[in-house]
């Protein structure tokens, strides 16, 4: 029961908490109001002068490369499946610098135009009212900014300025070795007219966006961009599959300028497609120019031969072979088929040997093995990687140069490819060699064999011979020409488009306006919260009554409101306020205190000055004065004496003047002039000694009489801080409050002091003085009006409404807080 008794407190405490917290905000009110105006005000200018971003996007299929096999499939699907390495490899290629920069180079990127609009700049890609045109054959400064003014339908004034500006030659994709330290020139020039000077050479001409009403006048400015700089400024597009399962790609890209984001993200995959497509076309290219050329040869010896045939056979009157001449003929011819084959295979051999080693550096003109139908594995596998690393290399170059360590890799694989293949190549000729005597050997013999047959047949075998060896050729060459144009006709891209970039489909990304004023919104909500907790937390002077508590068990028996009143009688003097109320308040705690003694003796004191001792003293002084009880206040603050300024009486004698022995009881004993049942005893002239007069027997006189006299002593005493007087009086005391003034206090100082009076063993109350309700702790603001209870410090009186007080009229002035408050 106890224990449930315990959690039910425990979570009213909690509630209480929170809810303490929440009038601590709301006293706040206007810093919340204030910030959150402020953060919105900000989001709307971020929102309004920040450029917006534009996404795009693009999706490529990535076919599966039919075919091959994977050791990898061969081990259950060990590792990454042939369609997952495929679409890695091709993100590879897709993110390579190399492709982007062949991009670049296709599109019009070279001049970016921009509207200057103060807070932002607007590129105007297509749009600009005006053109640059440059000549490419001269190299121009790249990265500066020239500042242009349309003057009028004819002129316009042109100005840049910058620092460390470089040359770049757009043809030769290459810097010059000048460097401008500084540039700042400017000139006014006419549309049309060439701009010639050690910066470039360029001219400017109006377009068919140039609107005079617009564009007068305004700020515009261009800029030359290398390629290197645009690839890296474009190369930062994501690239991710659409799901997990899928080889369909999703590019995406962030630009300001959507049509320039979606020419990109189109002309890269276009390259992207017509790289792999000219990869396959280079090859057939390569056979087809190898084959003309050849077919150039062999038809001059084609004709020859036609022509010795036709003129034999009219001068001999001989069209056709005899049976036994046939049969050899035909023998002949087979062999004659073989030996054009060798030949031909045989030119090619040589003429691949002969090319490799004259180009060693290039491979534009080199045909693959399998086009003339040479089937030897080795070779054409060692041509194929021949020609990828050579492919490798030249786009390497395109953004580097030949020290690059990745080029002198590469440069010694493709030598090493190269003796391979030579090493190949003679291998094969002199098989080739020994095939070609063959059948010379075999053709001998069979002419030896045709001596028989009459002259005029062994000479038409001898001509058509020459003319089916040329014809066999040519024929031969003419397949492999046609098969070679069938293949590049028919060959397609290994992947595929799906769909193109389109600058209506874009998405603006940032700023994002709505998550904007939302994370304004917060941001205003939250800054005035951490400064709230965070000058809780930074404070060190007690503001709420948990600061009181958490230093010392000592009950906490009254809360005195802030005094607005000019005077320190403020219960004499409107004993009806919501203050005097206050001090009632603690007269009734009191008496659970003193247990129930009809005579009191209440001591008041302070860590520090300015605590508002002697305020509090007077004013429980005269709270039971009024209750008719006989009282006295004694101004025991013998070094700085101040009750008798707050009264109007004199202070010539005083407590000083009786412990010292030259005044009475009586002679010092002064009416408040107040009230009848207060009279005072002010503190006297200021002595050296004010310890030992206390503890002197003359002290323990003057209580003994005063206690004979009086009902009630209220005693004003110096700080217990900073002297022991308190401690000297404690002893003829029933009560002793500790005064503690919110926002004033120390938490230290109080805490180390409590903690000595505690180690004394002497008993102490706590009294927290100077509650603001509107602007100080939370702790007190809500607590009035719970109730009676001894060392709760509610009070009973406050809270009942307003009108009951005389100062508690309701002020149209006052915070909305504190008219929340005193609903509460």
């Amino acid at each position: 029961m106890a224990v449930e008794n315990f959690e039910g407190i425990q979570q009213h405490e909690e509630s209480i908490d929170i809810k303490a917290l929440f009038f601590k905000f709301v006293r706040y009110w206007y810093l919340f109001a204030l910030t959150i105006f402020v953060a919105i005000v900000v989001a709307f200018l971020f929102n309004k002068y920040t450029s917006p971003v534009f996404e795009v996007n693009t999706t490529v299929l990535v076919k599966d490369e039919k075919g091959a096999i994977d050791a990898s499939s061969m081990l259950g699907g060990l590792g990454l499946s042939n369609t997952q390495q495929n679409v890695e490899n091709e993100i590879g290629i897709l993110t390579s610098f190399s492709l982007s920069y062949r991009a670049i180079r296709e599109l019009d990127f070279e001049i970016s135009y921009f509207h200057d609009e103060g807070l932002i700049n607007t590129e105007m890609y297509h749009t600009a009212p005006f053109e640059v045109i440059m000549d490419d054959d001269v190299a121009q400064v790249v990265g500066m900014q020239f500042d242009i003014k349309i003057l009028n339908n004819n002129e316009y004034k042109i100005e840049a300025e910058g620092e460390l500006i470089k040359k770049y030659n757009f043809l030769t994709t290459k810097y010059d070795d000048i460097e401008f330290e500084k540039i700042k020139w400017k000139e006014t020039y006419r549309f049309g007219e060439i701009v010639d000077n050690d910066y470039g050479l360029f001219k400017v001409i109006l377009t068919d966006e140039f609107d005079p009403d617009r564009d007068l006048d305004a700020s515009f400015y261009f800029i030359f961009n290398d390629y290197l700089s645009l690839t890296k400024d474009f190369r930062g597009f994501e690239i991710e599959p659409i799901n997990r399962e899928a080889s369909i790609l999703e590019i995406k890209l962030k630009n300001n300028n959507t049509k320039k984001a979606v020419n990109f993200l189109n002309m890269l995959t276009s390259v992207y497609l017509q790289r792999s497509l000219d990869q396959k076309n280079l090859i057939a290219s390569n056979t087809i120019k190898f084959i003309d050329n050849q077919l150039d040869i062999i038809s001059d010896t084609l004709t020859a031969a036609e022509t010795n045939l036709q003129s034999f056979q009219s001068a001999n009157e001989v069209m056709d072979m005899s049976f036994q001449a046939q049969q050899v003929f035909t023998y002949i011819e087979d062999l004659q088929k073989q030996k054009a084959e060798l030949e031909i295979k045989s030119r090619y051999y040589n003429n691949l040997k002969n090319y490799i080693k004259k180009n060693s550096e290039k491979i534009d003109q080199l045909v693959a093995p399998s086009a003339m139908g040479i089937e030897d594995p080795v070779l054409n596998a060692l041509v194929g990687q021949l020609i990828e690393l050579y492919r490798e290399k030249s786009e390497i170059l395109l953004y580097s140069t030949e020290v690059n360590p990745s080029i002198i890799s590469l440069n010694n694989q493709i030598r090493s490819t190269q003796n391979a293949i030579l090493g190949n190549i003679t291998n094969i000729i002199e098989n080739s060699d020994e095939m070609l005597l063959d059948i010379d050997k075999r053709i001998e013999n069979v002419v030896k064999r045709a001596g028989y047959l009459p002259v005029t047949q062994r000479k038409l075998i001898n001509f058509q011979r020459q003319f089916d060896i040329a014809n066999n050729i040519y024929t031969y060459l003419l397949e492999k020409r046609s098969e070679a144009q069938i293949t590049m006709a028919s060959n397609m891209p290994d992947n595929e488009v799906i769909d193109i970039a389109r600058d209506d489909l874009s998405n603006q990304v940032f700023p994002k306006k709505g998550l904007n004023f939302m994370i304004a919104l917060i941001l205003g909500l939250v800054f005035p919260v951490i400064y709230i907790l965070g000058k809780d937390y930074l404070n060190d002077t007690i503001i709420e009554k948990k600061d009181v508590e958490n230093a010392t068990k000592f009950p906490i028996i009254g809360q005195l409101l802030h005094s607005t009143k000019d005077s320190q009688l403020v219960v004499l003097e409107s004993p009806k306020s919501s203050i005097s109320e206050s001090f009632r308040s603690l007269r009734t705690n009191l008496q659970y205190l003193a247990k129930g003694k009809e005579k009191i003796t209440i001591m008041v004191t302070a860590d520090m000055v300015a605590a508002g001792k002697t305020y509090v003293a007077i004013n429980m002084a005269s709270i039971y004065a009024q209750y008719g009880k006989k009282t006295v206040l004694l101004g025991f603050d013998l070094r700085k004496p101040k009750i008798y300024q707050d009264f109007g009486l004199s202070n010539n004698v005083g407590l000083t003047s009786f412990l010292i022995n030259k005044a009475t009881i009586d002679d010092i004993i002064q009416p408040s002039g107040k009230s009848e049942y207060l009279d005072i005893v002010m503190a006297g002239p200021i002595p050296p000694n004010p310890a030992e007069l206390i503890s002197s027997e003359r002290g323990a006189e003057l209580f003994r009489e005063l206690k004979e006299r009086y009902d009630y002593i209220v005693i004003d005493t110096p700080p217990v801080g900073l002297v022991t007087d308190a401690y000297l009086l404690m002893k003829y005391t029933d009560v002793n409050i500790f005064l503690v003034r919110q926002a004033l206090t120390n938490k230290k100082v109080f805490a180390s002091i409590i903690k000595d009076i505690e180690d004394r063993g002497m008993a102490m109350a706590i009294v927290i003085n100077d509650i603001k309700l509107s602007g100080g702790g939370y702790g007190y603001g809500y607590g009035y009006g719970y109730g009676y209870g001894y060392g709760y410090g509610y009070g009973y009186g406050y809270g009942y409404g307003y009108g009951y007080y005389t100062d508690d009229k309701p002020d149209k002035k006052k915070s909305f807080s504190k008219r929340l408050f005193n609903k509460v």
